[in-house]
């Protein structure tokens, strides 16, 4: 359990820095929001008067104009943990009757903003996934983005005179394109230090040691305030090919193969898939295309089981972070187990912590623990 927490607000045009103390003072809240499978956001809510730094200052100067950089850090018993950083998006003001009572609320998207606004045309010749990717990333280096793709599992070899790539689009866009050519995804990961995020194009990560374990009904050691689950049973679905069967010329559904090699399973007793579909849109791919768009269907509808829950991060101890895994316990056989975190929302204010949260499995029943031979 932490005893407190502090907050480091940076504001800037490429670089950002500290703000100053009455900036920090007007502040009345922060919202961040992180989640899989799309941009990470962010509000800052300060109160103003006419007479106020912000509404003589910074306003009229345009140092809170899109696309200002902010940086937001949580310091958790002196560790610093890097919550955002984006840029400025909008920021409405709404004046109020009495002195202070007015409010400036400044809203934003993480660096992902910056790659979707102006559409480029390249080409990409003999050049693999992983390469465009390190291509298209280098623009960004002046923000602190570190690319980190990982080599795709499935690769289709070409000549380059048959078959090259050209980007027609924002580059945000291609990035998420090639990630769905390759079953994977593309987010930014903010830190680990102010100033820096770290660009990931690869599986969803679904491995390795999970976050500090959320606990729940089980007296002093509980540390979530709610926390509950759903099975949705027809979220799981069945994807199949058809093909035709030479001699007889009968159609046949062959279904898409398991999906652990993009998708690994957290729990043993998996949800069945009562839903069945064809793979649509199969006309003109090769065998490795349609392979790869076999898995990333299923792997996006594989997951069954979720959770919703709220904690206190002095309580918990940690910040959860979204698009990892987390471990569950006191729920119970069925629901005990290690989750993947699919949404994590911040909300701050003066001497208050609190995390919203979304959890998603395929599966039921943990895996019993491996021993280890020593």
């Amino acid at each position: 359990m932490a005893k407190s927490f502090q907050l480091l607000l940076m504001i800037g045009r490429v670089v950002a820095a500290p703000v100053p103390q009455t900036l920090v003072d007007a502040l009345q809240s922060v919202q961040v929001t992180s989640a899989a499978g799309g941009p990470s956001g962010f509000q800052l809510t300060f109160a103003v008067s006419k007479n106020s730094v912000i509404t003589q200052t910074l306003l009229p100067f345009g140092l809170l104009d899109p696309p200002a950089r902010v940086v937001v850090v949580a310091i958790i018993g002196g560790s610093p943990e890097v919550l955002m950083d984006g840029v400025i998006t909008r920021h409405e003001l709404s004046p109020g009757d009495a002195p202070g009572s007015g409010t400036l609320t400044v809203t934003g998207e993480d660096l992902t903003a910056l790659m979707d606004l102006r559409h480029e045309q390249r080409t990409y010749p003999a050049q693999g996934l992983q390469i465009q990717v390190l291509r298209v990333l280098a623009a960004y280096a002046m923000y602190g983005i570190i690319p980190a793709p990982v080599l795709p599992k499935f690769v289709e070899p070409y000549l380059p005179q048959d078959k090259y790539r050209a980007q027609s689009s924002t580059d945000l866009a291609y990035l998420r394109a090639l990630a769905r050519d390759a079953g994977y995804v593309f987010y930014l990961e903010p830190g680990p230090l102010p100033g820096m995020s770290v660009a990931y194009w690869g599986p969803e990560v679904r491995a390795g040691l999970p976050q500090p374990a959320l606990t729940v009904d089980s007296g002093p050691a509980t540390n979530v305030e709610s926390l509950s689950f759903g099975f949705d049973g027809m979220a799981r679905t069945q994807f199949t090919i058809r093909e035709e069967e030479p001699t007889t010329k009968i159609g046949i559904s062959i279904g898409v193969p398991n999906v652990s090699m993009l998708h690994p399973p957290l729990a043993s007793r998996p949800a069945m898939a009562l839903k069945e579909e064809p793979l649509p849109n199969l006309a003109g791919l090769t065998a490795m295309e349609v392979l790869l768009k076999g898995l990333s269907r299923t792997a996006a509808a594989a997951d069954a089981v979720t959770g919703q829950g709220k904690l206190d991060v002095l309580r918990y101890g940690h910040v959860l972070k979204a698009r990892g895994l987390v471990g569950v316990r006191g729920a119970g056989l069925n629901y005990d187990g290690k989750y993947y975190v699919t949404r994590v929302t911040h909300e701050i204010k003066r001497g208050e912590y609190t995390q919203s949260f979304s959890l998603t499995r395929d599966a039921f029943v943990p895996f019993p623990p491996q021993k280890v031979d020593l």
